[in-house]
């Protein structure tokens, strides 16, 4: 059992507890140097293994002491050790600078109240520190941006510490990860192990509404997954409209990364009108054939075919008639197979003629088939129609939708027959918990913009 004046390592003479908890303490310490005389303070970090804590847990914890033992930066705590102590219980100790001052979240503790300039310049000083980790190869990610982990230190400078979620390689797809990071400041991607430098932002812009309202993030209402806040400060609609950016729920729509956002801030680039046009509501284009029914507690969506024109009744024709040629030959081989004796032929005109089938399937579906999109009251379904016959269903809990929002596909990286060239593609995407569900691809960008707005509407009007 750790305590006061426990000296560990013969040269960390421990002094108080930083962090309470039983597995993973956080202490003050008193670095004993023998080289020069002098001591000086310490933070030394402490992960008892077993029990709760178990290999992912380690796992993180190594990483926070290899990424931390290669930073350079003045506002970022410097590694100084890292040893494992086996005494009944084995631990794993990470020593690192002590950065004399108070945390965010004890001053926000102590009653203090921010104003927006003192925010204005954290915000600064924070982006900084990001854009150093971020333009690292690869790219450290802190991924726990909050109060707690930002020391206002005594030289009235921001410092960001706890590294204990750091990412420094991209998740990979199909890879196991784990979950970090603190409910209220961590965006919807992190949660589902693919979290970005925006995921960054979307931290620090929590962390600024905290200070601004006093209110913890978590403890905000929300509304279309964005937490409301506007009526709880008073602060320049500039600042706002940047605030407003970092806390995108749809990373695509979040400022990118951090050299972007001290742009963004520094230069007022979100002006009252571009802050506007971010909220401006979206109308059905005057083109569009998307067919929108709504009541109360039902939403039908139904999606065009693509259009047919004289040149496209021609490319159809042709490729209709070459799949048709490919069919005669595999049926007059098939004949020939069956009347020879050539048993070999037939057995390789079989799988040919399922891949025909199959061409001739996807060729119709690419042709002639359309969306129906249902909502009722608990349920949501994307189908698939070809004329009159339902074809497939997609479906999903109305409870589990977390966002709805326009994205886009890229030609390669999805498997869809629509796509004709090689070149970025609208859509509609549906966020629930653990799955995305998407559908449009191929409609304008104002057609999804206007369809995601509607759908957002219908499930707030519920």
């Amino acid at each position: 059992m750790l305590q006061p004046e426990q000296i560990i390592q013969n040269r960390y003479k421990l002094e108080r507890q930083l962090g309470n908890n039983a597995a993973r303490q956080t202490w003050l310490a008193t670095y004993l140097s023998v080289d020069d005389g002098k001591d000086s303070h310490v933070v030394v970090k402490l992960l008892a293994f077993g029990g709760t804590v178990q290999w992912d847990d380690l796992k993180l914890f190594e990483r926070e002491a290899q990424i931390l033992k290669h930073l350079e930066h003045a506002k970022i705590p410097k590694y100084i050790d890292y040893f494992s102590i086996d005494d009944r219980v084995l631990w794993f100790g990470l020593v690192e600078e002590y950065i004399p001052g108070n945390s965010l979240k004890d001053l926000l503790v102590q009653g203090k109240r921010f104003t927006e300039k003192e925010v204005h310049k954290i915000a600064t000083e924070v982006l900084n520190i990001l854009i150093y980790l971020h333009n690292l190869n690869p790219a450290v990610l802190h991924r726990d941006i909050k109060p707690s982990n930002l020391i206002l230190g005594e030289d009235k400078e921001i410092y960001l510490v706890d590294f204990g979620a750091v990412q420094d390689k991209a998740a990979k797809e199909g890879v196991t990860f784990t979950v970090v990071g603190t409910y209220g400041y961590a965006p919807m991607e992190q949660f589902g192990g693919k979290a970005v430098p925006a995921s960054d932002l979307y931290g620090l812009g929590a962390t600024i509404i905290h200070l601004l309202t006093g209110i913890p993030p978590a403890d905000l209402p929300v509304r279309d997954l964005k937490i409301q806040f506007h009526d709880k400060v008073n602060i320049n609609d500039n600042f706002l409209a940047w605030i407003e950016k970092v806390l995108e729920p749809s990373v695509e729509r979040r400022l990118s990364n951090a050299t972007e956002a001290l742009k963004a801030l520094e230069s007022n680039s979100l002006s009252n009108k571009a802050a506007s046009n971010i909220f401006q509501p979206f109308r059905k284009p005057n083109y569009s054939l998307v067919k929108i029914k709504k009541t109360f507690n039902k939403l039908n969506i139904v999606l065009p075919r693509k259009e047919i024109d004289n040149i496209r009744v021609i490319a159809l024709i042709v490729k209709y008639l070459i799949i048709s040629g490919f069919g005669l030959a595999f049926f007059s081989l098939s004949g020939i197979g069956l009347v020879t004796g050539m048993l070999p032929t037939l057995g390789i005109t079989v799988p040919l003629l399922l891949i025909w089938l199959a061409a001739i399937d996807q060729c119709i579906i690419s042709d002639f088939a359309n969306h129906r999109i249902c909502f009722n009251e608990d349920d949501f379904r994307i189908e698939l129609w070809i004329f009159t016959f339902r074809r497939s269903i997609k479906s999903g809990k109305i409870r589990d939708i977390r966002d709805v929002f326009q994205s886009i596909i890229r030609l390669g990286k999805e498997d869809n027959l629509q796509l004709e060239s090689h070149q970025e593609k609208e859509m509609i995407t549906i966020q629930t918990v653990n799955k995305r569900f998407s559908f449009g691809i191929g409609l304008s960008a104002q057609e999804c913009l206007w369809i995601a707005q509607e759908i957002k509407d219908w499930l707030r009007g519920r």
